[in-house]
């Protein structure tokens, strides 16, 4: 019986190891035929991680790419694990783009694999290390999307990639590029009143650590329940915490995300609402996954007017 165990474990092995060198192969061969059938030379095959990165591109690019992105709405990049549908999208790309800084940490294999064939470019990893946060562990903060001048740039290095793929639309992307970016200049003058609501009324409560680079640029106090990964656990004293932070504060609203459960925002709530402070769920923000495409929220643009717009009537009491 020991013997007839053992010979079965060995043959799944051999499969194992038969299965993982054919997609090893189908990969390069798929690097070695691209130019070849199968492929519209005009068109630029763009894979990404977020629609934050991939939204853009495809207003830059117009109709010379071709962009795929891999999560969508309400999915959790923290967590997000690649499928096999995801490595033949990869496979069959010309370009990746990911964010980078174990925001997508259960890819990193991935990306160096692929990388061997393509170019994979990380995006928040172009960024100049004194430009990025850091928790206080040390761990960096990824979610740079959320400074517009941080996400100019990272989509700056994207566009270059494009040009070296394709040097005779190198005009063209640079004309869009800088159309896209007047719009991105337009949308940090509307978020410049968020600087109105008064300092005491200027936290920001979520729940997770998400947005500690529109805090900086906006000028506001950011705290979230867990660390800068949705994996980090929630403690009962961090829920204290920010209660404590709520009553002392007189904080008027706190915020859910939409890859988030509510509950622990929740619990929040109900706790200050013990100590006799009344705390209003200020509204759903979008941090690490944008709205439905088609919608306004499924835009970068529209996303961020979106969390600006929230925050903003939440936090003055006035409105």
């Amino acid at each position: 019986m020991k013997m007839r165990l053992s010979k079965k474990i060995a043959r799944l092995k051999l499969t194992a190891i038969v299965v993982i060198a054919s997609v090893l192969f189908a990969a390069c061969s798929n690097a070695v035929g691209q130019g070849d059938s199968g492929r519209s030379e005009d068109v630029i095959r763009v894979v990404t991680t977020i629609a934050q990165i991939g939204e853009p591109l495809m207003v830059i690019g117009g109709d010379r790419v071709e962009v795929i992105s891999l999560m969508g709405p309400g999915v959790d990049p923290h967590l997000y694990n690649a499928s096999q549908g995801d490595i033949k999208k990869l496979q069959n790309a010309d370009v990746v783009f990911y964010n980078g800084l174990n925001l997508e940490g259960n890819m990193t294999e991935v990306f160096e694999q692929i990388g061997k064939t393509r170019p994979v470019l990380a995006m928040a990893e172009t960024i100049p290390a004194e430009r990025l946060l850091t928790d206080e562990d040390g761990a960096v903060d990824p979610h740079i999307w959320f400074d517009i001048d941080l996400w100019q740039m990272a989509l700056e290095e994207a566009v270059e990639e494009l040009k070296k793929l394709s040097p005779d639309d190198a005009e063209l992307f640079e004309e869009n590029k800088q159309a896209y970016f007047a719009k991105l200049a337009e949308l940090r003058e509307e978020a410049a009143k968020l600087k109105s609501i008064p300092p005491d009324q200027r936290v920001l409560v979520t729940a997770h650590d998400a947005f500690g680079y529109f805090g900086r640029m906006h000028d506001m106090e950011v705290v979230g329940l867990q660390g800068l990964s949705t994996e980090d656990e929630i403690g009962l004293s961090d829920i204290q915490s920010i209660i404590e932070l709520l009553v002392e504060r007189q904080i008027p609203a706190v915020f859910v995300e939409s890859t988030i459960s509510e509950d622990t925002i929740r619990s929040v709530i109900d706790g200050a609402t013990q100590r006799g402070t009344e705390v209003k769920l200020g509204g759903e923000l979008f941090s690490d996954a944008m709205g439905e495409a088609g919608t306004e929220e499924g835009t970068y643009i529209g996303m961020y007017r979106h969390n600006v717009n929230t925050i903003y009537q939440a936090l003055t009491r006035d409105e």
